[in-house]
């Protein structure tokens, strides 16, 4: 088994972490076995190599090495280039075509971006690591494929499974070893060292100067939050190679090639929008003007009844004092007693102590009652109700349209009504 330091001469990897170490120990250890690997770790830290580690360390290295960016295929296509396809399978399908679990058969296969999967896709990939079985699109002919999967991606898989937008059986299949890949802001140690080892592949490339850092550029150059890890540094690196004439550095001149949002290694919490928690405490208050809404209305419900059953607004104030007060406030700088509001409602009645009674006109002003007002001057309030729906009703020859229009109110209940009084 070779040593980790020869495995990194071998694939050029440059760095002396323990994280690094340790993710190139267990690429080792797992190689010569079939067993499914997936690598983890932020965009630019390098995936990549770990996979061709395990593949020319194992029994498979004779045999073809696929790298399939999953995130780069669109979704319309990316079975057909996975799986294959038969002829008219699908429009522009002219002739059969192997995909890339055939065509790697006895190899290995690295799906990178393994998280942008479509979940008809996923469910195609789970048969073919459970049983090494697929069909191509357009085909009912299962095929057998032996081949090792290695899988990388840069997503949070477990926030991805609650989302529903990875599958969890799916997960635990890929990652039977799961080999993570630190972010270079963990390997401060190793940034210095890769910008060296940059400057001098692009000084020989552009045949030109190895450029050079002072010391407080190299500060900077620690101290940097390298947002895109190894790649981001390569890019940087490589500008200062191509446009600086002076091939020593300062602090100034990298300063310049650095973007101002990542000069800082420092955790930092930027809200760009609300989160779920604003819009539901949001939520939770709208809830809470409704309830209390609903809660008074049912309180002016009540208050309505008790008007109806008693017929005297004086027991009724005085029963419901502390009810009358939520609804109407509590008015204690003042004598005024509580006055129940005029307006059409359910309830049609005249108010007590009425020397001078209104005469009662309909919309069609053609009919009038006023002088029967004195003798109903003794009947409840049910009864004056009553009489009035009974008379109107007779009115307009039983059309409880006219007859809700002319009382002033709905049809419903005016229908509500003639049933609690068997009209």
């Amino acid at each position: 088994m070779e040593s980790v330091q020869a495995i990194k001469q071998r694939f050029g990897i440059i760095g002396n972490s323990e994280t690094l170490n340790r993710a190139i120990e267990k690429s080792i250890q797992v190689a010569p076995t079939d067993i499914s690997v997936l690598v983890t770790g932020e965009s630019g830290v390098g995936k990549e190599s770990i996979p061709k580690i395990i593949h020319q360390l194992s029994h498979r290295k004779h045999n073809k090495y696929i790298a399939v960016n999953c995130g780069a295929i669109p979704e319309g296509t990316i079975d057909s280039e996975l799986f294959g396809h038969e002829k008219g399978a699908f429009t522009g399908a002219t002739s059969t075509r192997s995909g890339y679990f055939e065509v790697a058969d006895g190899g290995t296969i690295f799906l990178d971006e393994v998280g942008e999967l479509p979940l008809t896709t996923q469910v195609r990939l789970l048969r073919v690591l459970e049983n090494g079985e697929f069909i191509k699109v357009g085909s009912s002919k299962v095929q057998k494929t032996d081949v090792r999967i290695v899988a990388a991606t840069n997503v949070n898989m477990f926030q991805a499974i609650e989302k529903e937008k990875f599958r969890e059986d799916l997960y635990y299949r890929l990652s039977t070893v799961d080999i993570n890949l630190p972010p270079l802001r963990e390997r401060q140690g190793d940034i210095h060292i890769l910008f060296r080892k940059f400057a001098s592949d692009f000084a020989l490339k552009y045949k030109m100067p190895t450029v050079k850092l002072a010391d407080a550029a190299v500060q900077l150059l620690l101290k940097h939050r390298w947002s895109g890890n190894i790649r981001q540094l390569r890019n940087v690196a490589e500008q200062v190679s191509v446009l600086e004439q002076n091939r020593n550095i300062t602090a100034e001149t990298l300063k310049s090639y650095l973007p101002v949002s990542g000069t800082n290694n420092l955790p930092a919490v930027i809200k760009t929008s609300k989160s779920e928690s604003d819009f539901s405490s949001e939520r939770e208050i709208l809830y809470k003007v409704l309830f209390d809404m609903k809660s008074d209305l049912n309180d002016l419900k009540k208050l309505t009844m008790e008007l109806m059953k008693n017929g005297n607004i004086k027991d009724v104030e005085k029963d419901n004092e502390s009810l009358i007060q939520k609804i109407y406030g509590n008015n204690s700088d003042d004598d005024t007693t509580y006055e129940e509001p005029i307006k059409k409602t359910d309830v049609l009645s005249i108010p007590e102590h009425n020397t001078n009674p209104p005469e009662i006109i309909s919309s069609q002003d053609k009919y009038h009652f006023a002088e029967e007002i004195e003798e109903e001057e003794t009947l409840s309030l049910h009864d004056k109700e009553l009489e009035l729906i009974k008379k109107s009703l007779e009115r307009h020859e039983g059309k409880r349209k006219l007859a809700a229009a002319e009382l002033g109110i709905s049809e419903r209940t005016l229908y509500r009504k003639i049933k609690q009084y068997d009209l």
